[in-house]
């Protein structure tokens, strides 16, 4: 019984992991947790306003504080906020799975690398929104606060999310931290190509971080500090995943043969 048992979850299993459904299931997985941990960490109010008045101060002190007149500036042009509303709204998770399944198809391997990148950078971000909660510049008084742009020109936004989202979860930006290794993937992949796409692709992957960067900031979720710390936590993430890809069979040398 078990010689006719055993090909059959071998095979089972191997068509599953070929044709992605444990992946999916696996990110699903992965995702609910980071739903649910993200909001539960949404803490104390008044802890939240302190960290951001701190992180306020720190780039007074470096003379970067500006993210208040950006938006003012770009605030005199209606299709620039929807612009920026629309990136903001749209270049994130959208754009997470369109090319997580472009590389899942086409280049499994890197595939793998970056699909653990973010896995290991989500955690990280989990650590700070729970060690240390942040209130978002749309959210502070003025002279430190900025318009929330989403509430102005549409209908989904952070007040309509209700309490699936955690309102401090500011500090670091996970949009522009899994913005970057979407990029990082994206230029990649096609650094390898042999095709006019490959153009495209690598212009893409060094355009997009920029705007990106632009719309949390013009939206009034994240100060510049808040950007920084995205990048930082993207790059814990693809060092976790790299250290993965070259040292993770030893792990499998530490286990009994049995297993």
């Amino acid at each position: 019984m078990l010689q006719v048992v055993r090909p059959a979850i071998s095979w089972t299993s191997y068509w599953l992991r070929r044709i992605g459904i444990l992946d999916l299931l696996f990110i699903a997985i992965a995702f609910s947790l980071y739903s649910v941990v993200r909001q539960m960490g949404a803490g104390s109010s008044e802890g939240a306003f302190s960290h951001a008045f701190n992180v306020v101060s720190v780039e007074e002190s470096l003379g970067i504080f500006q993210e208040p007149r950006l938006q003012d500036w770009l605030m005199s042009s209606d299709t620039l906020i929807r612009f920026f509303n629309f990136v903001y709204s749209w270049g994130h998770f959208t754009l997470i799975g369109a090319v997580g399944v472009w590389l899942f198809l086409f280049h499994r391997e890197r595939y793998l690398l970056f699909r653990n990148a973010f896995f290991a950078a989500g955690a990280v971000a989990l650590v700070a929104f729970n060690v240390f909660p942040m209130a978002p510049p749309r959210l502070m008084p003025y002279p430190y606060g900025m318009v929330d742009t989403l509430s102005l020109f549409q209908n989904v936004n952070y007040h309509s999310a209700g309490a699936f989202v955690n309102p401090y979860a500011a500090m670091p930006s996970m949009h522009i931290g899994f913005n970057l290794l979407l990029c990082l993937a994206i230029a990649s992949a096609c650094t390898g190509m042999r095709t006019p796409w490959r153009f495209a692709g690598l212009a893409i992957s060094v355009v997009m971080p920029i705007v990106m960067a632009l719309a949390v900031i013009v939206t009034g979720n994240h100060y510049f500090l808040d950007v920084a710390g995205g990048y930082v936590v993207a790059a814990v993430g693809m060092s976790v995943a790299l250290a993965l890809r070259d040292h993770g069979w030893r792990v499998w040398q530490w286990l009994p043969a049995s297993a």
